[in-house]
């Protein structure tokens, strides 16, 4: 999560490391705000029917604008050197970051969970995929996310930088050195360990039932899936590394190092990164029906198939996603999963 250490960089680093996380930000703002917003805009505009699968991609993007739109308070205080927004706007920019970012994660291993059962269980998942449910998980989800940041409000204070404390940080302050390791564990665990390996699970399910299948398209399904992981890794796992090496230090009896303290610094600017990325999957995973669609392309990207559509005058139910092509009122696992060209989906 990019809530546990956000602090404005040293006048003495900036010229490295501050320029690096200036940089990041300003290109997470540049990308992801724009693509957020056009997710977001088609979604609500251009898509008649939204489906499950619409929904989910739906605030997915709206956490991730959530997170972007604190960027410039961020971006400010890495250039100034001091935060100036105050304990409330240090504990408030930091709680809104991590709930974003939580919603993020469960919103991505939802999907990869929702993908497994249909593959395992296309039947079983037809039936349960109604915008019913999905409304039901989106509150289960969002309220798990604002549950499982608290410790970010709790632990946020500002403090003076030293040596000659003129300026400030927004900084996590821990009573003791339990609750800083309490803190760190919590938040590599809720935050990555356990959804990447939901979804390592999950895809690594679907690729063992497509081989077993023998399915045609099961190497173009098989890069997408690798996409997906490693993505998903590359972000989040150096900054909970770091967390994880903080904290064995704190077992161990030792101060945080000098090193973690600035490399944290940039990975937290890497992981707002990671809020701009989504919408250029979908760019690269849909690039023909960009070509097609235009400005539309998004909605293409998460119509129904046939059997979705069909499903839902029966009563409702949502089948999977895909290009729009009519599939099989009761499509195999295979063409449920390969159906949908969306990079999350």
């Amino acid at each position: 999560m990019a809530t546990n250490t956000t602090s404005p960089a040293a006048p003495s680093s900036l010229s490295s490391l501050g320029v690096m996380a200036i940089t990041l930000l300003s290109v997470a703002l540049a990308v992801g705000l724009p693509g957020n917003s056009f997710v977001v805009w088609s979604i609500l505009v251009k898509m008649r029917k939204r489906s499950v699968t619409a929904l989910l991609v739906l605030n997915l993007a709206l956490a991730d604008l959530a997170v972007l739109l604190t960027a410039p308070f961020f971006l400010h205080s890495v250039a100034r050197g001091t935060w100036v927004f105050g304990v409330t706007g240090c504990r408030l920019f930091h709680y809104v970051c991590g709930v974003s970012m939580y919603a993020s994660v469960l919103l991505i291993t939802a999907m990869s969970l929702d993908r497994s059962l249909a593959v395992a269980l296309p039947f079983v998942s037809q039936k349960l995929r109604t915008k019913k449910v999905a409304r039901w998980l989106l509150a289960i989800i969002w309220a798990a996310s604002v549950l499982l940041a608290t410790p970010v409000i709790v632990y946020r204070t500002v403090v003076p930088k030293p040596p000659y404390n003129r300026s400030l940080y927004c900084f996590p302050r821990y009573d003791t050195e339990r609750h800083r390791v309490f803190h760190l564990l919590f938040e590599a665990v809720t935050g990555f360990l356990l959804p990447f390996l939901a979804v390592v699970a999950s895809y690594s399910d679907i690729g063992r039932r497509l081989r077993a299948r023998r399915f045609r398209r099961s190497r173009r399904t098989g890069r997408l899936v690798a996409l997906i992981i490693i993505t998903f890794a590359a972000f989040w796992l150096p900054y909970h590394v770091v967390n994880l090496a903080e904290a064995a230090r704190s077992l161990a009896g030792h101060p945080a190092g000098e090193r973690l303290l600035l490399a944290r610094r940039v990975l937290i600017a890497l992981a707002f990164l990671s809020s701009s990325v989504n919408p250029v999957l979908y760019a690269c995973t849909g690039g023909g029906l960009l070509r097609l669609a235009g400005v539309g392309f998004i909605a293409k990207l998460l119509e129904g198939t046939g059997s979705e559509m069909s499903s839902t005058r029966r009563g409702g139910t949502l089948g999977q996603t895909g290009r729009g092509a009519p599939a099989p009122t009761e499509p195999g696992p295979a063409e449920s999963l390969t159906a949908s060209t969306n990079p999350l989906d």
